[in-house]
C-alpha cells in the first residue's frame, strides 16, 4: 500500500463539506459559517454564496450553473448571478436534514437523506436518496442507508456509489435510464473509517474520506483500499481531485468535536497530495 506526502493549502475556516473542482477554482461549503467559497490554486478565496441554512452538498448543471443543498430548510438552490434562487423543495419529501450531493451529466442531481437529526441528538434512523430532475421535479430512488454521505457516479455512468457512514462501508446501485436507482450491494467495507466524502479517478478508484478514523484511502474497483494518507488526531471529512492537470487531491480536515461546531469556531483546514490518477469527473 503506497503512502502519500501531505502539503498545507488553507486553513482559518470552520466546518468544510462538499467540496467540488469546477472552472479552475475548487468550491467548499463551509457549513457552520453559512458560505459557499471558490478557492482559486493559489488559496486566494471569494465568496461565492451566502446560505444562512447550512450549505453542504454541491454540484453544476451541464450549463455550468452550481446547485447548493442547503441542509435545514431542505432545498436545493441554483446559484444565478449571484442570487440564490429555488431549484427543488425537498422539505415534504424528507424527515431530515439533507446533506450531500452529486450531479450527472444531464443535470440530475443526486442527494442524501441524513435520516435523523444528527447534530441535535436525534435517535438513529435511516436516510435515504433522493433524485431531483433538471427542472425540479423529485423523487426518493434509495432508502434504508445507514447516514448517506458522499457519492459518485462511475462504470461509465452505470453505478451511483454513496458512503454509508455509520454502516462502515461504500454501497453500490445500478442506475436506470430514467435514473433511479437498483440492485444495492455492498462495494466496500471500511471498518473503523466512517466514510464521509469521496470522489472518483480515471482508473475507477474512490477516493474516501475517513472522518472518525483520520485517514483518506484510496479503494479499487474490487473493493480493496490501496493507498492511506494519514490526518489523525484530526478528522478527514471530504476530498476532491482538482487543479490544473486534476492530480491535486483536495483534502477537507478537521480540528474539533461536533458540540464546537455551532459555536463558529475555526477548525477546518485544507491541505493538498499529489497523486497519480487524475479526476474522472464524478464529483
Amino acid at each position: 500500500m503506497s503512502a502519500l506526502a501531505r502539503s498545507p493549502f488553507v486553513d482559518g475556516y470552520v466546518f468544510l463539506e462538499g467540496p467540488r473542482w469546477h472552472d479552475g477554482c475548487l468550491w467548499v461549503s463551509d457549513i457552520w459559517a453559512h458560505k459557499v467559497y471558490c478557492i482559486k490554486e493559489d488559496g486566494r478565496a471569494e465568496t461565492a454564496a451566502d446560505v444562512p441554512q447550512r450549505p453542504s452538498g454541491l454540484g453544476f448543471l451541464p450549463d455550468g450553473t452550481p446547485l447548493i443543498v442547503s441542509m435545514q430548510d431542505r432545498r436545493v438552490y441554483r446559484l444565478e448571478t449571484g442570487a440564490l434562487q429555488l431549484h427543488a423543495d425537498l422539505s415534504g419529501s424528507v424527515a431530515a436534514d439533507i446533506n450531500d450531493m452529486v450531479v450527472d451529466d444531464q443535470g440530475r442531481a443526486y442527494i442524501g437523506d441524513m435520516g435523523y437529526d444528527l447534530f441535535g441528538g436525534g435517535p438513529s434512523a435511516p436516510g435515504g436518496i433522493v433524485l431531483v430532475e433538471p427542472d425540479g421535479r423529485h423523487r426518493i430512488v434509495a432508502d434504508g442507508l445507514d447516514f448517506p454521505n458522499g457519492m459518485v457516479i462511475t462504470n461509465g455512468g452505470d453505478t451511483l456509489v454513496v458512503a454509508e457512514s455509520f454502516g462502515e462501508r461504500l454501497r453500490a446501485f445500478d442506475r436506470a435510464a430514467n435514473g433511479d436507482l437498483r440492485n444495492p450491494r455492498v462495494y466496500a467495507t471500511l471498518e473503523g473509517l466512517v466514510p464521509d466524502g469521496i470522489c472518483l479517478d480515471v482508473d475507477g478508484n474512490i477516493w474516501v474520506a475517513g472522518a472518525m478514523g483520520g485517514a483518506f484511502v484510496q479503494v479499487n474497483p474490487a473493493g480493496d483500499v490501496i493507498a492511506r494518507i494519514d490526518v489523525a488526531p484530526d478528522a478527514a471529512i471530504a476530498c476532491q481531485l482538482g487543479g490544473g492537470d486534476g492530480r491535486t487531491l483536495y483534502c477537507l480536515i478537521y480540528a474539533g468535536g461536533i458540540e464546537e461546531l455551532s459555536s463558529g469556531k475555526p477548525g477546518a483546514r485544507i491541505e493538498t497530495v499529489r497523486v497519480d490518477a487524475a479526476a474522472a469527473g464524478s464529483p
